[in-house]
């Protein structure tokens, strides 16, 4: 029986961890062992998550969050490491590009345990923002990288990445798949809120580029209020940035604000949305997975195809392609392709 350490912190893995963990109780010879590091300690970021996607309770809650990156990613690899050399898993698997990423990548690293990153290769080339170092770094030390796209593939070839590294498709695809009718039945958040399908538009705003600087934060803030002209602009919002606006005197007037949801309401709003503005890139995927229109609240996007494929646009910059399908996140299996792989050590 292989043991699977699964390394969870935040509300884009928990996510793409619901996918792998029901593929792993559905795989023979495979068991899984969750850590959650806390880093996302908001119930409605984190509790509400594993209830609703069916996510095991953790075994190991580490109730770690705040702090600078040097602080948080310290105090998480102090706390993980003797649950590692306990609990002596066979692979230590880690999702996208958080602090939480980067300790279980680390910690499981200088153990001489194998890492598995799911959602690997992802590229913005942008260094000054804390997700693109955790994305380097973790790719780098995987023995394993589970791509969700070809240009994934090819960022790490371009780094001399090869070996190990296997385009399965995207979880994300897996799980919005899972939710979608679930959340259209259960969620009666469209009702709670007066609102009608297709007549207003969702924005969330997290990212540290844009809550740390109060110009940035303004920037964005005004443009989600000109946005708001067309259709109402319903913002689940991050506790992040709620601090940040009131720290900075930013006033949030105008934006039909909310606090965070959960996954089976987000997914209903993201559904029933005309138009999604974010700077998550889990969200810029979800927005797609449900084809609905997304701009995007930076510079850059590390899901390049949504933009080539004609679903997302950079807020500074018009929209140009056709919209067409983007065949490469999968058909709703890539949680299946992670498991049989990690079933035989990476081979094929």
């Amino acid at each position: 029986m292989l043991k699977i350490l699964t390394v969870v912190g935040a509300r884009p893995q928990f996510i793409k961890a619901a996918a792998v963990s029901r593929a792993i109780r559905e795989t023979d010879g495979l068991t899984e062992v969750m850590v959650h590091t806390g880093q996302h300690f908001d119930p409605n970021m984190s509790d509400v998550f594993f209830e609703e996607l069916d996510i095991p309770k953790p075994q190991h809650h580490l109730d770690i969050h705040g702090g600078g990156h040097a602080d948080m990613t310290g105090r998480m690899l102090i706390a993980i490491e003797p649950i590692l050399l306990t609990e002596k898993p066979d692979w230590v698997v880690v999702y996208g590009d958080t602090n939480s990423t980067l300790v279980g990548s680390l910690a499981a690293s200088k153990l001489h345990i194998p890492v598995a990153h799911v959602e690997a290769g992802l590229r913005s080339f942008n260094r000054r923002m804390p997700e693109e170092i955790n994305r380097l770094v973790t790719d780098h030390l995987a023995t394993l990288n589970f791509c969700p796209t070809a240009v994934a593939v090819a960022n790490l070839a371009a780094e001399g990445v090869t070996k190990g590294v296997h385009h399965v498709g995207d979880v994300m695809y897996d799980a919005t798949l899972f939710v979608t009718d679930k959340a259209e039945e259960s969620s009666t958040i469209l009702t709670s809120l007066g609102l009608v399908p297709k007549t207003y538009s969702l924005a969330t705003i997290h990212r540290a580029e844009n809550t740390d600087d109060r110009e940035q934060l303004l920037a964005v803030v005004r443009f989600l209020q000109d946005q708001s002209q067309k259709y109402p602009v319903v913002l689940p919002l991050h506790p992040r940035t709620r601090q940040a606006a009131l720290r900075m005197g930013v006033a949030l007037d105008g934006l039909k604000i909310i606090d965070p949801v959960g996954y089976f309401d987000m997914a209903k709003l993201l559904h029933n949305a005309i138009e999604v503005y974010t700077d998550s890139g889990g969200v810029q995927k979800e927005a797609y997975f449900h084809r609905v229109p997304c701009t995007t609240l930076r510079d850059e996007t590390e899901w390049t195809e949504t933009i080539s494929h004609g679903w997302n646009r950079l807020w500074m910059q018009p929209a140009q392609a056709v919209r067409r399908e983007i065949e490469e996140y999968g058909t709703g299996r890539a949680a299946y392709n992670v498991t049989r792989l990690l079933s035989s050590g990476g081979s094929p």
